[in-house]
């Protein structure tokens, strides 16, 4: 890693901690959610670690703009943007409700329609993952501020996929009939687990898992962090159709399907 690019990561994955940090405050209380329009839970943890995360971006750059699940902005005025934060301020919110362990803070930069950088917290595994392009990506285990991310280390995809076992990791509360349908009709011989959150771009992106199939709606800042871990770690994002997938080009922010995996692009 370039040692320029080092100070904003840092202070990146501090935010991130700070934020995981006010999210364990919640998590060993009682949890109490509301719906939004959506139908979607969202906590107090959600918001305060959304306002903590504002707060701390716009002190790095306020000329950056942010698009936060907890802070949509409109198509008119966003499809101006050609950089900006995108943040899920606690990722698997179900999860944390639930109180499972898998939710993560997720963090990305966008450039020209791209993930930059990426930063994953994941407050009760103690896991920071970080990511920037051409620079690789990276884990480390950290449950305070961070002075320096010396310690980290690099993570890689595993090359050379098992065919008579595929390792298939999924969605721990959103799965369906396309996605079970497909991965029996696709591979004969697999595992199967699930995670929660963006985890299971990091199951991949440290060659933990080979091939996460995603049918159904996800939001851009659901993916944005983990797209760039998992490709700086060796692998690929794409949609069924084998393009790019790329952020902020519509007015909705709902991802087409798609197929992250460990290497190469398996076609739907």
């Amino acid at each position: 890693m370039r040692s320029n690019d080092k100070p904003l990561l840092l202070r990146l994955s501090n935010i991130a901690i700070k934020a995981g940090i006010i999210i364990m405050q919640h998590y060993s209380k009682e949890i109490k959610f509301e719906k939004k329009a959506d139908n979607s839970p969202v906590t107090q943890a959600d918001l305060e670690a959304n306002s903590l995360i504002i707060d701390e971006l716009k002190k790095i750059d306020r000329l950056i703009p942010i698009l936060s699940e907890e802070k949509v902005i409109s198509w008119n005025e966003r499809k101006k943007w050609k950089k900006y934060w995108l943040v899920d301020p606690l990722d698997g919110t179900k999860e944390f409700i639930n109180k499972n362990g898998e939710f993560t803070v997720n963090i990305a930069l966008i450039d020209n329609n791209l993930p930059l950088l990426g930063i994953i917290y994941a407050p009760v595994k103690s896991l920071l993952y970080f990511a920037k392009k051409n620079q690789g990506s990276y884990k480390l285990l950290s449950t305070n501020q961070l002075t320096n991310l010396d310690n980290a280390t690099t993570i890689k995809t595993t090359k050379n996929i098992e065919e008579n076992n595929i390792r298939i990791i999924g969605s721990k509360s959103h799965s369906n009939k396309l996605f079970n349908f497909w991965i029996n009709k696709k591979f004969s011989n697999h595992t199967l687990s699930t995670k929660g959150s963006s985890l299971k771009f990091c199951e991949i992106a440290e060659g933990k898992a080979d091939i996460y199939p995603r049918f159904g709606p996800t939001s851009e800042w659901d993916i944005a962090a983990g797209h760039i871990v998992l490709e700086e770690a060796g692998g690929s994002i794409k949609d069924v159709k084998g393009n790019k997938i790329l952020y902020n080009t519509k007015d909705s922010l709902i991802n087409p399907d798609f197929i992250a995996s460990a290497n190469e692009f398996i076609k739907y």
